[in-house]
């Protein structure tokens, strides 16, 4: 009996891994919209992508790259020098649900993805949002 296809696997190893990541930041970097977001960034996103790299092969079941060069993600602390809140969270999901629409055929592995991602990008706020005007 094979074992279940993981993410992973589905999406298409890491080559796909790799564009996912590369047309994330490429949309981060040129989206009016995403400009909160980009903000919080440095100059140069090299080391942001190649971290998103790292986390995102393991994050869907392949190899644990993040894991092996950095320990444990941590995601919420290593987050908390960045101001984020909802507009952030959305930001960054704007340029990771188009990235995921050009990037992965598969609707259902979209779906799946798009609420898991969505998940985490909303509990990496650490900030209240600002009061409605």
């Amino acid at each position: 009996m094979s074992e279940p296809a993981t993410h992973f696997s589905r999406i298409g190893g890491e080559p796909a891994v790799r564009r996912l990541v590369q047309r994330f930041y490429e949309l981060m970097d040129t989206l009016p919209e995403a400009y909160g977001i980009r903000k919080l960034h440095a100059a140069d996103l090299s080391g942001a992508e190649e971290k998103l790299f790292m986390f995102l092969c393991g994050w869907l079941g392949g190899p644990q790259l993040y894991v092996e060069k950095f320990g444990y993600p941590k995601l919420r602390a290593r987050h908390l020098p960045f101001p984020i809140g909802s507009d952030e969270a959305s930001q960054w999901m704007l340029c990771m649900r188009q990235t995921m629409a050009e990037v992965i055929a598969d609707e259902g592995l979209r779906a799946a993805l798009d609420k898991s991602l969505d998940d985490l990008a909303r509990h990496m706020r650490n900030r209240n949002d600002p009061p409605a005007a």
